[in-house]
C-alpha cells in the first residue's frame, strides 16, 4: 500500500498562520527591494567600492552579533505577537526616513549607515521572535512545514522584489522603491492585528525571568545543536554574503545594469524558493547527516558559481547555489528547533540567528577587503570553499569513527552493550 504523501501546503489550513504568511510576503517583498535600491545606492555614491558596501552590510548586521541574545530573552518572556508588531512599525519608519531622504537628494553615505545599524537593532529583536513566533502559529507537528513555506514566501519575494526593484530603479530612480518599502511594513501589522490569540499554541512561561546564560547552557549540554551551529557560524561567516558578492559580480564582472542585477538577484531567489519547496514535505526532524550533505553540495556550488564565465551561466549555478543553500538553512534550522526544550526556544533560536546572520558583518568586511584586491569572484570562492571544509570537518568525527569500528575484531558487528549505547547516543545527538 503506497505511503500518502504530506500535503506541501498543510500548515495553511491554520488561520494565523495564513494571516502571517500574506503580510510576510509583502513586507519581504518591500524588504527585497529596499536592499536592492540600497545596495544600488551606496555603489552610486561610492563609485562602485566593494569596501563601503561592504561597511554597510557590516553596519546593518552587526546589532544582531551585539544584542539578538537579548531579543531571544524578550521573545521568551513577553508576548511575541506585540514584539512583532512594535519592531515592524520602526523598521517601516526607518525605510520611510531613507526614502525621504533620497527623494529630497540629501542622501549621503553617512545617512545610510546610520539608518542600516538601526535597522539592524530592530532585526535584532524581530528575527528571533518571528522565528519563534511559527510554533506558536501551528504547533511543534507542522512546524518543518510551516518554516519551509515561510522559507518559500520569503524567497518568492527574494525572487520577485530585486527583479522589480530593478526595473523601477531604472525607470524613476531609487526613492520610489524606498518609499513602497516603507508602507509594505503596513501588511505585516494589519495581519498580526487580525490574529485570533486564543487560538496560539503557547507552552507555560517559565517560573523565574528568562536569562540568557540559561540558553546557553542548554545548547552547550547538546551536542546534536552543537554541529548544525557550527555548520551555520562558518556558512553565515563565509558563505552566506551574497547581499555583496552578487552586486560587485553583477557590476563589476559582467558591467551589468540595475535590470540585470536584479534578475541576477532573482535567479538566486528562484534556486532559494525550489530547495524550501523541496523541504515542505519534511514532517521530522532531519538527521545530522543531511545537514551536513547539503552544506558540502553549497559549498561546491558557491565555489563552482565563482568561475562562471557569462552571465547566463552565472545565473543558472547562482540559481543552484541557492537552492543548496536553502535546503541547507531549511535543514540547520528544523534540527535545532525540534531539538530544542520549547522553555528555551526564543534563546536558541536567538542564537540560531545571531550565528547565521551576525556573524555577517566580519564576512562582509573580509569579503569586501578580499574582492577590492583579488577581484569581485574572489568572494565566492572563498564562501564556497570555507563552506565545503566546514562541511568536511564536521563529517570527520563520524568517518574516523566508522573506520576505527571496522578496524575492531569483527568489523563493525561489535556486541559491546556500552559501545552499542555509545553509537546509540551518537545517532540520536547528530
Amino acid at each position: 500500500m503506497a505511503t500518502k504523501r504530506p500535503a506541501p501546503f498543510r500548515s495553511l489550513a491554520v488561520r494565523n498562520f495564513r494571516l502571517f504568511v500574506l503580510g510576510q510576503v509583502v513586507s519581504a517583498a518591500g524588504t527585497w527591494m529596499m536592499v536592492t535600491a540600497q545596495d544600488w545606492l551606496v555603489l552610486a555614491l561610492t563609485g562602485d567600492s566593494g569596501t563601503a558596501l561592504g561597511l554597510v552590510t557590516a553596519l546593518q548586521f552587526t546589532p544582531l552579533l551585539l544584542f539578538t541574545l537579548y531579543g531571544g530573552r524578550l521573545a521568551d518572556r513577553y508576548d511575541k505577537r506585540l514584539l512583532l508588531m512594535v519592531a515592524n512599525t520602526a523598521a517601516g519608519l526607518l525605510a520611510l526616513v531613507s526614502a525621504l531622504l533620497v527623494l529630497t537628494g540629501s542622501a549621503r553615505l553617512w545617512h545610510i549607515c546610520l539608518l542600516a545599524g538601526c535597522l539592524g537593532c530592530v532585526n535584532a529583536v524581530e528575527v528571533p521572535a518571528r522565528m519563534a513566533f511559527v510554533v506558536e502559529l501551528v504547533g511543534a507537528d507542522l512546524l518543518p512545514n510551516a518554516s519551509a513555506l515561510s522559507a518559500a514566501y520569503f524567497n518568492t519575494a527574494r525572487m520577485a522584489g530585486p527583479a522589480v526593484a530593478g526595473v523601477l530603479i531604472a525607470g524613476f530612480g531609487v526613492g520610489p522603491v524606498m518609499l513602497i518599502n516603507a508602507f509594505s511594513y503596513l501588511a505585516t501589522v494589519t495581519a498580526l492585528r487580525l490574529m485570533r490569540p486564543a487560538e496560539f499554541i503557547r507552552t507555560r512561561r517559565p517560573a523565574r525571568a528568562a536569562r540568557v546564560i540559561d540558553g546557553l547552557r542548554h545548547v552547550r549540554g547538546r551536542p546534536d545543536l552543537l554541529v548544525p551551529l557550527f555548520l551555520v557560524a562558518a556558512i553565515g561567516l563565509f558563505g552566506f554574503n551574497f547581499q555583496l558578492t552578487l552586486p560587485l559580480l553583477a557590476k563589476a564582472v559582467f558591467h551589468a545594469d540595475a535590470s540585470a542585477f536584479g534578475l541576477l538577484s532573482s535567479a538566486f531567489a528562484a534556486g532559494s524558493l525550489l530547495g524550501a519547496f523541496a523541504t515542505t514535505a519534511r514532517s521530522g526532524r532531519p538527521a545530522a547527516r543531511t545537514v551536513i550533505a547539503s552544506a558540502a553540495a553549497f559549498g561546491v556550488l558557491e565555489t563552482v558559481a565563482g568561475w562562471s564565465p557569462d552571465y547566463v551561466s552565472a545565473a543558472v549555478l547562482v540559481g543552484l547555489t541557492g537552492f543548496a543553500g536553502i535546503y541547507f538553512v531549511q535543514a540547520a534550522n528544523h534540527r535545532v528547533q525540534l531539538g530544542s526544550d520549547p522553555a528555551y526556544r526564543g534563546r536558541v533560536m536567538a542564537l540560531y540567528t545571531l550565528i547565521l546572520q551576525g556573524l555577517t558583518p566580519l564576512g562582509a568586511l573580509l569579503v569586501g577587503w578580499l574582492s577590492m584586491r583579488a577581484g569581485a569572484r574572489s568572494g565566492l570562492y572563498l564562501g564556497g570553499l570555507a563552506s565545503l571544509a566546514a562541511a568536511l570537518a564536521a563529517a570527520a568525527p563520524s568517518v574516523l569513527r566508522r573506520r576505527r569500528d571496522a578496524a575492531l575484531p569483527g568489523g563493525s558487528a561489535v556486541t559491546s552493550p556500552q559501545l552499542h549505547h555509545d553509537r546509540k547516543d551518537v545517532h540520536d545527538h547528530g
